[in-house]
């Protein structure tokens, strides 16, 4: 079930997306005058067609649904009855093409501004930006954060919640920077804490910054979850709801601080201090292996979660009126943009680690995550990928919009346009670097597979 979950949730995801881009292209092709062919969801044979409208364009959903097309009349492509002529893609100014390639990833952004700006007004979900106890030897162990500091700004940034703190803390970790954090202490007395940059923080896939920096959001009590079968965990009789107050006498005081524990403690006995009923029961655990690329890290074969009733204080939704919703909308969605295109940058020049780079499994992934969480989990995590995909197709690769667009921008330039035997070349260099992409994204999604 929890496959087919996440399969349909990626199947959703991927259509609105793709639906969404290539409305784009359509649209403001009619607008320009341009003939449509066909728009086509997916790749490959139709499974399904219906001729619609004056022009009797095809809209189709194709076998391969890892992207789609918009076909419009163009003599490039082949021969063009004469009466269409004047509505061939090839025929219309550099201006009107800029404009219609352009479209696709415009609406993705546009997309993304629009989820916001929902969700915002129908009020988010957050936490209050209290810290939790950090580990031994960490930046902000020895910058003296400590348990239930509440963050005010970060950088110089104003912080009212753990998403900005999250935010902020990310971009500046990714650029090496020191992070100055300003904090409000026990008896209210503000004070600033400086945590000093961590080398290759950024490098590991899916790595937790704020925890390898010691920032963690408040102390709760652990709870355990679901038991895998045939683990450490259920060798050892830990059960669904046991509460984790301590491990080999030292206190657990979040999810975070247990898991790394158990991380580093692979074939090692470890003395679980255990409530169960009202009742303590001491239990040794070992963890196993985890194997894969996580080889030599330790895994008990049980999910960790904080109590959801010690959470609720620090829990609140935050509700904004309809132009505020709008900016902050408009400024997630710019911020979000020029992260993405900030980390591809430093993935060229090597300051960020290639197994950054997700494929479609890690994708469908976190999209069956995402839906588990709720409706607008879900659908921030739509608006999240549709950024991404704007922002890829604004590279300037051949075969991508952004490729296109960058011929455009030398034709106008130049005044003619690119011969074709640079567009020849270019395409198969496009192609060639696609490729490579492809061959990263899937090989990472195979790690973490089987990490």
């Amino acid at each position: 079930m929890n496959l087919l979950h996440t399969v349909l949730s990626f199947i959703v995801a991927l259509g609105v997306l793709i639906v969404v881009h290539e409305l784009g292209h359509y649209l403001v092709a009619r607008w320009c005058g341009v003939k449509v062919l066909r728009f086509s969801v997916g790749f490959g044979k139709p499974l399904f067609m219906r001729r619609l409208g004056r022009d009797q364009t095809e809209w189709a959903v194709a076998v391969i649904p890892l992207g789609g097309y918009v076909k419009m009349v163009d003599e490039r492509e082949g021969e063009v009855a004469p009466a269409d002529l004047p509505r061939a893609f090839n025929r219309q100014n550099v201006g009107k093409r800029f404009a219609i390639v352009a479209a696709g990833p415009i609406a993705n952004f546009l997309l993304a501004i629009a989820v916001y700006w929902g969700l915002f007004l129908n009020g988010v979900q957050d936490m209050k930006p209290v810290l939790g106890t950090p580990d031994t030897d960490t930046p902000a162990a020895r910058a003296g954060v400590q348990s239930g500091d509440v963050v005010s700004a970060v950088n110089g940034e104003a912080i009212t919640s753990w998403q900005d703190v999250r935010w902020h803390v990310l971009q500046h970790a990714i650029d090496r920077e020191p992070i100055q954090l300003e904090i409000r202490d026990h008896r209210d007395m503000r004070q600033t804490r400086s945590l000093e940059a961590v080398p290759g923080i950024a490098d590991e896939p899916e790595g937790d910054i704020l925890g390898r920096l010691g920032l963690h959001a408040p102390d709760v009590p652990v709870l355990l979850g679901e038991i895998l079968p045939d683990t450490p965990a259920e060798r050892a009789g830990l059960l669904n709801g046991d509460r984790i107050l301590a491990v080999d006498g030292e206190p657990v005081t979040g999810p975070q601080q247990l898991v790394k524990r158990i991380v580093v403690a692979a074939g090692k006995t470890l003395k679980f201090s255990v409530e169960r009923t009202g009742v303590l029961r001491e239990i040794d655990v070992t963890p196993q292996d985890a194997g894969g690329e996580r080889a030599g890290q330790g895994r008990i074969g049980a999910a960790v979660r904080g109590d959801t009733e010690a959470l609720a204080q620090y829990r609140y939704i935050a509700h904004y009126g309809f132009f505020e919703s709008l900016n902050k909308a408009l400024a997630r969605t710019w911020d979000m943009s020029i992260f993405a295109l900030k980390s591809m940058g430093k993935m060229l020049i090597g300051e960020l680690s290639w197994r950054n780079l997700s494929g479609p499994v890690t994708i469908a992934d976190y999209a069956g995550q995402s839906a588990q969480l709720g409706w607008s989990s879900y659908i921030a995590f739509i608006a999240l990928i549709s950024i991404s995909l704007g922002v890829l197709n604004l590279m300037p690769i051949p075969l991508l919009d952004g490729g296109h667009l960058m011929y455009y921008t030398i034709e106008f330039l130049k005044g003619s346009p690119v011969s074709e035997r640079i567009m020849e070349f270019g395409q198969r260099a496009g192609l060639a670097v696609l490729l490579a992409l492809m061959v990263f994204a899937f090989y990472n999604d195979i790690n973490r597979l089987l990490g």
